[in-house]
């Protein structure tokens, strides 16, 4: 494996050392070298999870543990002047395994920090390289390719060493002033443990679907700096269609003093082939807040109404909920929700770069009484869950640097604490991220 990890790394460093080389032969075309970025993300990963009550670990004691190195390149081109412009986009990554705890890697399961052979053993390193051909018309932006898509129904998650990603053609719209229009269709995934760029879909909760593309629409407008609205809908062909409208406010009362809130709103019903079942499910969030100088201070409420487990694809970050947080979603059939949350930054008190964040969040009620065979889960006995509860209690402090030599490096302690009655986990988890970022070009 040692001479493999050469490989890739030395693999890694051409691709990413010869994006200047490679837009110095389109030196003539103005706008496509100026516009351009080479970035690379050096990101340490720590991440250990203590299932409480000793489920889910390929060691049998219920405790899950791995260190990583990340090395993120990404070069971005600008376009080629003219009505139509051409540019490029491209990446080229390795993840580095450094201590796995003999063999407390977290096997086949939703930890998912390095990828793992049928055994349960992790990986020495792996590599996800890929890119876009990218057009530019008047204010329309059409990528083909590897794509990171952001919006509430497709987003590529980036909560572990390596990015998630997709691949198939995007475009976005930026024609009318404080309207940002974004459409897509995507006939594959690439999970962050993945080498592989073009791995089927597959959700959350219901596993592997095998559905042949998602295709997603919608649009983000800001009324002003204190208001917006999001509209989207999507497709996952055969499954499900998503629909989600959204909307973020503040209301500043004086310099230090403002309100703010949000208002989030998902349903989905299934489609097609009905891969997942069926279903017909509503889920919604509302959030309330008061930013007082350096503290703020939020309530939110979520609900899902439906007799299914609000499904999103795995690992991504399409789930805009406010209840949604570090482990748990709160978006068990029937399952009602309040979380109280506390942020503070430490500017205001002569430490520019540290922040401070806690919530704590209780879901009850939750039923699978009329659950479908898909999203069904059962007791000991075969007899569907209900009243169900849980909760989490999460903190993170954060520090970026400000001056010197390691501006912008950062560090962040992330630990959660969650609860539950039989249809969920008992367990503890500490994630230690420290990121590096180096803009080359």
């Amino acid at each position: 494996m040692l001479n493999n990890s050469k490989m890739s790394i030395a693999a890694l460093a051409v691709v990413v050392g010869s994006g200047p080389s490679m837009v110095f032969a389109e030196d003539k075309a103005e706008g496509f070298i100026e516009d351009s970025s080479l970035t690379v993300l050096n990101r340490n990963f720590y991440f250990n999870r203590d299932y409480r009550k000793g489920q889910s670990s390929p060691t049998g004691n219920g405790y899950s543990e791995a260190w990583a190195q990340g090395i993120i390149g990404k070069f971005e081109s600008g376009f080629t002047q003219g009505t139509v412009g051409v540019g490029v986009d491209a990446f080229a990554m390795i993840g580095l395994k450094l201590d796995t705890g003999d063999g407390r890697n977290g096997g086949q399961s939703s930890f998912d920090v390095l990828p793992v052979n049928s055994d349960g053993e992790a990986r020495d390193e792996y590599t996800k390289v890929g890119g876009a051909a990218k057009v530019r018309a008047f204010d329309t932006v059409v990528k083909v390719g590897d794509v990171f898509p952001a919006n509430p129904v497709v987003a590529a998650g980036d909560s572990r060493l390596l990015p998630e990603s997709f691949r198939g053609v995007t475009a976005t719209n930026t024609s009318i002033e404080g309207l940002s229009v974004q459409g897509g269709r995507l006939h594959a995934m690439s999970q962050p443990t993945s080498s592989d760029m073009r791995e089927n879909f597959a959700t959350f909760y219901a596993g592997p679907v095998n559905s042949p593309w998602i295709a997603y629409f919608g649009g983000d407008y800001s009324l002003n700096k204190n208001l917006s609205f999001s509209l989207y809908s999507s497709r996952l062909k055969d499954a499900w269609n998503q629909y989600y409208a959204g909307n973020a406010w503040t209301y500043p009362l004086s310099d230090d003093i403002s309100l703010f809130g949000d208002l989030n709103y998902y349903k989905a019903v299934d489609e097609g082939k009905q891969l997942l079942g069926k279903f017909d499910n509503n889920i919604w969030s509302g959030r309330v807040g008061v930013k007082l100088g350096a503290h703020s201070v939020a309530l939110s409420h979520q609900r899902n109404n439906g007799n299914d487990d609000f499904d999103y694809l795995r690992q991504s970050d399409s789930i805009f909920l406010d209840n949604s947080i570090q482990y748990s979603d709160f978006n068990s059939p029937k399952e009602r929700s309040w979380m109280v949350r506390y942020d503070l930054d430490m500017e205001s008190y002569g430490v520019p770069g540290l922040s401070f964040m806690t919530r704590y969040a209780r879901g009850t009620d939750a039923d699978y009484s009329n659950a479908n065979a898909t999203y069904m889960r059962r007791d000991a006995d075969g007899n569907p869950l209900t009243d169900q509860k849980r909760w989490e209690r999460d903190i993170e402090v954060k520090y970026v640097v400000q001056t010197g030599s390691l501006k912008d490096m950062s560090l962040r302690l992330r630990q959660a604490t969650t609860r539950a009655t039989a249809f969920e986990s008992d367990l503890d988890e500490v994630r230690v991220i420290i990121e590096y970022p180096l803009a080359i070009l």
